[in-house]
């Protein structure tokens, strides 16, 4: 046998206790927890030398001991990472033995018209699907949706943003919400589709999302990094970054959440372009993230949220994730994600962490979100769906509703929040 019994914790076990084999290698997702600063040196040379991708943290440089690391290892790497593994008695769990079968499921898509299946929004869907998607969601609903394109990328893919507007109220407020920054976030674009779908269907029948939007028109890009998802979807399934080619380096892709101009490059990104974390050449170097500061720039005074989809670790961060200072409204940010996360926790039973981003996960200069608060626009925040790692970029189809509603749920909370901070402002109380 060229595949060696000790393999049998990647694998089925029940399999190899009936028939006495081992089972066929697949692509698996490891956690591993280092103990000692030898197997934290040796999991980032794992992480670097082997074709593998490393999940959390999401650089190498960010791997210490006693916190846990997720590694997707594909089948043509797991023998070598394995005995790498034993023979430094570096201890770890197989978190998925079989990540191709959920690859498989994700990609499985029986319809493509919302109209004919009640199930289209729990359900992954492709870049093709989502431009379908935006151009029936405009014709469908011609009086309140409009799609802008706000650029290209850098394979010349357009980046269309709908705007939700459901009434014609003068100088009406906005917020922004961008999904899909990260190429293998799936859950983040699944997230944007569901919430227009449920902006749409539940205008005038619930009275949060009424409120919300008879006093803010809302701006929803689905897809920030087209080129890079469409990748996902047809060669690489762990893609992070776009697609752009370097005149240095022979590596592709920058960090588009790197690529802001907000402490760009600092600790916690990377002029490496063959890193996860590579910043580009200079800010806004990316076509996809200056379209984004372009847009923003131009609607600066009626923006007054921004939100930005990511996954995975169930957290809701707002700046500064570029520096470890607080924020000037620190303590309002602080108040409105403590608010949303108690809600998720009341109504789903689920644990959101919230805070600063630096000092809630680590230093990340370049990030749209502090870009955003930077330039104006004061209540900015991240969100990281879920999950903690179970299933983690692979989130199953089955997952997207609940992780949605949490979403959504945080949304409102925070909207409306938003929205008693500024009407405030915009009408302080009368007095004699």
């Amino acid at each position: 046998m060229t595949v060696l019994c000790f393999f049998l914790v990647f694998m089925n076990v029940d399999l190899f206790l009936k028939t006495g084999h081992c089972a066929e290698t697949r692509d698996q997702i490891l956690s591993i927890t280092p103990k000692t600063q030898e197997q934290v040196d040796l999991l980032k040379n794992v992480s670097t030398q082997y074709e593998t991708s490393l999940w959390q943290p999401v650089s190498p440089q960010y791997i210490r001991e006693e916190a846990q690391v997720h590694l997707f290892v594909p089948a043509n790497s797991s023998e070598t990472v394995k005995d790498l593994l034993q023979r430094h008695a570096i201890t770890h769990e197989v978190l998925l033995a079989n990540a191709n079968e959920l690859v498989e499921m994700q990609m499985r898509n029986d319809s493509t018209d919302p109209r004919s299946s009640s199930t289209f929004y729990e359900r992954y869907h492709s870049l093709e699907d989502i431009y379908d998607w935006i151009n029936r969601t405009t014709h469908d609903n011609p009086n309140t949706v409009k799609a802008i394109l706000v650029g290209s990328s850098y394979e010349k893919r357009p980046l269309y943003a709908l705007k939700l507007s459901l009434n014609d109220r003068p100088n009406k407020k906005a917020m922004w919400i961008d999904c899909g920054i990260h190429a293998r976030e799936w859950i983040s674009p699944a997230f944007c589709l569901w919430f227009v779908h449920y902006s749409l269907s539940f205008y005038k029948q619930n009275a949060d999302i009424t409120h919300i939007l008879d006093n803010m028109d809302v701006y929803v890009l689905p897809v920030m990094n087209p080129d890079g998802y469409k990748y996902t979807w047809t060669t690489n399934r762990m893609w992070r970054k776009n697609r752009s080619l370097s005149k240095r380096s022979a590596c592709i892709g920058v960090d588009l959440n790197r690529n802001f101009d907000a402490n760009w490059c600092t600790e916690g990104a990377s002029h490496d372009p063959c890193t996860e974390i590579y910043c580009g050449a200079f800010p806004e170097s990316e076509p996809e993230s200056q379209a984004v500061a372009d847009f923003l720039r131009s609607h600066k005074d009626s923006v007054q949220l921004y939100l930005t989809i990511h996954s995975y670790s169930q957290m809701l961060l707002f700046p500064y994730s570029c520096r470890l200072d607080e924020a000037e409204n620190h303590s309002d940010l602080l108040e409105m994600t403590q608010e949303a996360a108690q809600q998720i926790k009341r109504y789903y039973r689920n644990i959101y962490k919230h805070g600063a981003g630096a000092k809630t996960i680590y230093l990340a200069p370049g990030g749209s979100d502090d870009w955003a608060y930077i330039l104006g626009i004061k209540y900015a925040f991240t969100f990281e769906l879920q999950d903690l790692g179970r299933y983690g970029f692979l989130l199953p189809p089955s997952r997207i509703s609940r992780a949605c509603n949490e979403a959504l749920l945080a949304v409102k909370v925070i909207a409306q929040r938003v929205l008693e901070k500024t009407q405030a402002q915009t009408h302080p109380p009368h007095t004699d």
